[in-house]
């Protein structure tokens, strides 16, 4: 039976995440997936923490790649997926490395691809690891005319009684499923974003060439959400500021491009002028100055990878 399962790679990104990561790769051994239709691949974006070489030690059936210097999420995503591009995958998943999955949730995947031949990309439910039956994200709706997205069925209890798949606008690159055929038909990741965005940007582009972005909600994964940058952090402020504007721009056209970049940059000024007049004995100032310089970057098209100055404010206790 497991023979006539499509061949799938798994492509994970780490960067100074090594038990996190460990962790992942447990859970990934438990699958109901066959070993021989199953190639997974972990790409350590520039690590100093001995990642590679715990991984090569309890997981030698993974492929490991080791990037001289983190190339970001889109860049070190792309180096993963060229490589599954080389094997005979017929469809790829990228998955954070603070992910568990659920025993059957590749096989889930692949059957809602199987069974529709216009869906080219699918995610599971993502819930959170810390509240196992809370809905972190059910898929993801995009607000066009005010530039932001909102996560379906968040803060939600988990239910067993939405089991058809349902079309969304995109999923959440934590964990998104997609046929070979999409990324050869689309390109890899827009390494512009460096993170956050890009698999907003991957989907909409998937479906403007006609694919359909399902949600499977039996499907589950549970993620340790933002257990690499904090939901707070001045660099998450940076990029999510920044790349809205890269994401609006390049898929909006004519007046709706100019009112929701508007809205978009409004809401970012906003809270600018609230970390202003508040900023809680200083503690909110590097938030500020990020968002500052996320305008900034966006006006002069300074895209990838933040700049030395932006680093300064986001990670001023980084040996320079």
């Amino acid at each position: 039976m497991g023979s006539t399962l499509p061949p799938v790679a798994i492509v994970i990104l780490t960067w100074n995440q090594r038990e996190v990561t460990l962790e992942c790769l447990g859970s990934l051994e438990q699958m109901d997936y066959p070993d021989e239709r199953l190639e997974i691949i972990v790409v350590d974006n520039g690590s100093s923490d001995g990642t590679s070489e715990a991984i090569g030690d309890r997981f030698p059936a993974v492929t490991v790649i080791r990037n001289e210097e983190n190339l970001g999420f889109a860049g070190g995503n792309n180096v993963g997926i060229r490589s599954a591009l080389v094997s005979d995958a017929s469809c790829i998943m990228l998955l954070n490395n603070d992910t568990v999955v659920d025993r059957p949730m590749l096989r889930t995947l692949v059957a809602v691809l199987e069974s529709n031949a216009d869906a080219g990309i699918v995610g599971p439910k993502m819930l959170y690891f810390d509240e196992p039956n809370i809905v972190w994200c059910a898929g993801n709706a995009i607000r066009w005319r005010t530039g932001d997205s909102v996560r379906l069925g968040a803060e939600t209890r988990d239910t067993t009684r939405q089991v058809q798949p349902q079309e969304v606008d995109f999923i959440t690159a934590c964990g998104i499923c997609l046929r070979r055929e999409v990324i050869e038909e689309i390109g890899l990741l827009d390494p512009r974003f460096f993170i956050y965005y890009e698999e907003t940007d991957w989907c909409m582009r998937a479906r403007d060439a006609g694919w359909h972005i399902m949600y499977a909600p039996e499907a589950r994964l549970w993620h340790k959400v933002s257990a690499a940058m904090g939901t707070a952090s001045p660099a998450t402020d940076y990029y999510m500021n920044r790349n809205v504007l890269l994401f609006l721009t390049k898929n909006l056209h004519g007046l709706a491009k100019v009112r929701s970049m508007g809205l978009a940059a409004g809401r970012n000024l906003l809270a600018v002028a609230a970390y202003t007049a508040k900023p809680c004995g200083g503690r909110r100032l590097p938030n500020r100055n990020a968002r500052l310089y996320a305008l900034r970057d966006a006006i002069l098209g300074r895209w990838g990878k933040m700049g030395p100055d932006v680093e300064a404010v986001c990670y001023p206790d980084m040996p320079r």
